[in-house]
């Protein structure tokens, strides 16, 4: 019985040398895994800091073409403004032009009948200059 004692602590002895090998090479393996899995952090880790600086270059550009544009856009409304004003001088010039000639027309049709005997008075007086400047 002491053999069948000797024979398992062998046995035991055995599956824990095996046991033993195949953890080595479970760790080997897991330690190969984590160094290539810290090489591609650390890679990562340097694309991010270029793209951080990148991001950042693209953040100022970005924030002085907003400044840019709110300066040009100032401008502008100042421009469309400038417009504007000079849109109402010419409708107020326009319409003050209207009512004159409105005036004018309307002092026309009131005095027909005045402004066609002074221009045909007019005439026989220029026909008389002419002949008298001829004799």
């Amino acid at each position: 019985m002491e053999i069948l004692a000797y024979l398992a602590a062998i046995i035991a002895a055995l599956a824990f040398a095996v046991l033993v090998v195949y953890l080595v090479k479970v760790l080997k393996e897991t330690q190969r895994t984590m160094s290539n899995v810290a090489d591609t952090l650390e890679g990562l880790e340097k694309q991010m800091e270029g793209i951080t600086l990148e991001t950042t270059a693209l953040l100022h550009k970005t924030n002085k073409l907003a400044d840019d544009i709110n300066d040009k856009t100032t401008r502008l409304n100042t421009l469309v403004d400038g417009v504007k004003n000079v849109g109402d001088s010419v409708k107020n010039f326009s319409q003050s032009i209207k009512t004159v000639s409105q005036s004018v027309h309307r002092v026309a049709e009131e005095n027909k009948e005045t402004t066609a005997q002074a221009i045909k008075w007019s005439t026989v007086v220029m026909e008389m200059f002419k002949k008298n400047k001829n004799k």
